[in-house]
């Protein structure tokens, strides 16, 4: 074969193993739990609240439970049945926002239809509430105080400096606008001073604006997605969806055979962003053990 006639070799995205990256950040977690027990003897203590029997929950929350144990923390799950009231919750949470072995409260999503997910959550002690969600948190997030963020962003923002350590001036492109992943990660990028355009459901030319990010993050539920003509080659690409397809398969937001030809690096699904989430879950429980026992927050990585 002559060398006008030989294909021109793509170079395959590096993989970011987000499994590897939360094992390294369990491990700190876990240091930093034994220096609380150990010098302030304090056991931080995380609270699950499982409402139904949806079986995707129930696996969730098994490996939030087991988790937290692995780390050395003491685990609590509330498991209560598909008919329980608004009312029983809500008279559950105060009682956990009240009980000083409790430094975090996750309720898990979805909830059944009776009950309002938007009372649920601002019901939560703001500094007990690990998953990020309380409008406090929220409104801390945006006006960049101190306070507990949302744990997939957060993963998400740890995973590219793996990569890249200072990802100041790089342009971020976030794919969805979610109060749960899109919007938080679009701060969290700001913070790190990047230059950030979100795009949705309703905006034109997105393949155009998203062949622009030096990141790309994309969290809309859509499996695929994402194509490799929308990606800058080199780019660094976080897919944050979990799909499953009809053959019962896992994938992402991101055509990841095609995409993985043009970007520089890219997550997997599943074994990206997913490990970090309860990485981040336990990280901010121990933040919150020491901000409620006003001690100084460490760095956890």
């Amino acid at each position: 074969m002559t060398m006008a006639n030989k294909k021109q070799e793509v170079p395959a995205a590096q993989i970011i193993d987000g499994k590897a990256v939360a094992k390294k950040l369990r491990e700190s977690i876990k240091r930093h739990v034994e220096v609380l027990i150990e010098d302030h003897k304090i056991l931080p203590g995380l609270a699950v609240v499982l409402v139904g029997d949806d079986p995707a929950s129930a696996i969730y929350v098994n490996n939030k439970e087991k988790a937290a144990k692995e780390v050395g923390m003491r685990g609590f799950v509330h498991r209560l049945p598909q008919n329980t009231s608004q009312d029983e919750i809500l008279k559950l949470i105060a009682q956990l926002n009240a009980d000083k072995k409790v430094h975090g409260i996750l309720v898990q999503m979805p909830l059944p239809k009776q009950i309002d997910s938007a009372t649920i959550l601002k019901t939560i002690d703001p500094a007990k509430d690990v998953d990020g969600l309380h409008i406090e948190n929220m409104g801390r997030l945006m006006a960049d105080l101190p306070g507990l963020v949302p744990c997939t962003p957060m993963g998400c923002i740890v995973l590219m400096k793996t990569i890249q350590q200072n990802l100041t001036g790089l342009h971020a492109v976030v794919i969805g606008r979610s109060h749960l992943v899109g919007k938080p990660v679009g701060q969290l990028l700001l913070r790190e001073n990047c230059t950030v355009t979100t795009c949705h459901s309703r905006t034109p030319n997105i393949a155009h604006i998203a062949r622009e990010a030096d990141i790309l993050v994309v969290a809309v539920g859509k499996p695929k997605l994402v194509k490799a003509d929308w990606v800058k080659p080199g780019a660094i690409v976080i897919d944050v969806g979990i799909n499953r397809t009809d053959e019962g398969k896992i994938v992402g937001d991101v055509d990841f055979d095609a995409v993985s030809k043009v970007a520089g690096y890219i997550t997997p699904v599943p074994g990206g962003v997913g490990p970090m989430t309860i990485a981040c879950l336990l990280g901010n429980t121990v933040a919150a053990a020491c901000r409620q026992n006003e001690l100084t927050v460490p760095h956890i990585g």
